[in-house]
């Protein structure tokens, strides 16, 4: 039977997105299948791109992506449950900004199509079509569509990878949960608060006893006319505490060092998402197969720098290397086993190069002086050191 196309893409996020931007660029047939009604309603991140990869895949993209601000400001805030020691740092043309998934992953979505991809929103696809244990398309609904290849980019919770077997669950201590608010605040009122001019952007970090002694990190972006929030916590650590995950946000905010900083604000979104930060060991084993490969979070390539959780550009720089792979196996005539030449590319990329530099953070994370002592150590030096105390 013939093929619908050469690729089906499940999920337009990111790293679906960027693949298949790359693969329809190529010259290949693409069908970019979405579950939202809009891309990008159902995408949650924190809301900091660094723009490397990006610029690879578009170099124009600064002429019309929705970007909100140039982060320019940044900071680190050791937390202990009253208080705070604060690092900060001006970088002045930084390679980084601040955006919101509900208007970039359109405008992507958008580029793509501009290269020949065809995106169908509001598309469900209820299991893979394999033909003599090969995966040969997609079913939906009573629907089969077939392809030459398909691309699994549908996220942490990758159930149809699951679900046919081709990668097991993650185990617990390599997820986090992301919980993430976005409030309203006029822009004249962020430029002051934060201390920014025209388009510049502010990053803060935190780190140390979220909440009730919990291990996680913080963040909070400026926006154009909003503030993005959010906490990011080991679900291993979420499943031991009596925190209601609901709570997690509401205590966070409440803290003296952050409730300063969003006073007078309104929640417009509230969201949660997995996250795949367990880094280079809590990869599958085998991320491609016969007909098939992982992109993106089902790919489980986000980087916990141990400040910080690098996801989209490393979404981006993963779907370098799986379109490469696609391109090269669409050259031959009889299907291919995608993994060796996806493995290969995968490892002589930058996603490589970062998963290989922070592999032992996460197995650093998971000692709790590094959320607890070393904050609490700070607090307690930094007066002396200053003369106060």
């Amino acid at each position: 039977m013939e093929d619908d196309c050469d690729i089906i893409i499940i999920g337009a996020g990111i790293a679906g997105t960027a693949c298949a931007l790359r693969c329809a660029r190529a010259g290949l047939s693409v069908l970019l299948l979405e579950r939202a009604e809009i891309p990008g309603s159902k995408n949650l991140s924190g809301g900091r791109l660094y723009t490397h990869a990006l610029a690879e895949l578009l170099p124009q993209f600064h002429l019309t992506a929705p970007l909100e601000r140039c982060i320019t400001h940044e900071s680190l805030s050791l937390l202990t449950p009253d208080g705070a020691t604060t690092f900060s740092s001006l970088q002045p043309g930084g390679e980084s900004w601040s955006v919101l998934r509900a208007r970039f992953d359109p405008w992507l979505v958008a580029e793509a199509e501009k290269e020949g991809v065809e995106c169908i929103p509001g598309a469900t696809v209820d299991a893979l079509y394999e033909e003599n244990g090969r995966v040969c398309g997609v079913i939906c609904g009573d629907d089969i569509l077939r392809a030459r290849y398909v691309v699994l980019a549908e996220g942490a919770n990758s159930v149809l990878a699951e679900r046919h077997g081709l990668v097991t669950r993650p185990a617990g201590e390599a997820m986090a949960l992301g919980i993430k608010e976005v409030l309203s605040l006029e822009t004249s009122a962020i430029e002051e608060r934060f201390h920014l001019e025209n388009n510049e952007g502010a990053a803060l970090l935190f780190s140390g006893g979220i909440c009730d002694d919990l291990p996680g990190g913080a963040f909070l972006y400026t926006n154009q006319q909003t503030l993005s929030l959010g906490i990011v916590c080991p679900l291993s650590s979420l499943t031991q505490s009596r925190v209601p995950a609901s709570e997690l946000l509401t205590r966070f905010k409440a803290h003296p060092a952050v409730r300063p900083l969003i006073k007078n604000t309104e929640s417009l979104e509230y969201g949660a998402h997995l996250v795949p930060e367990g880094g280079l060991h809590s990869m599958p084993v085998q991320y491609a197969g016969n007909g098939w490969l992982l992109v993106g979070d089902a790919l489980r390539s986000c980087v916990n720098t141990g400040i910080s959780v690098r996801g989209m550009d490393m979404a981006l720089t993963g779907a370098q290397a799986a379109a490469q792979t696609l391109i090269s196996a669409c050259q031959h005539r009889e299907p291919q086993n995608l993994f060796p030449l996806y493995h290969h590319n995968v490892e002589r990329s930058l996603l490589w190069d970062v998963l290989q530099r922070y592999q032992h953070v996460p197995a650093l994370l998971q000692r709790p002086g590094w959320y607890r002592t070393w904050p609490c150590v700070n607090a307690g030096y930094f007066p002396r050191f200053m003369g106060s105390g």
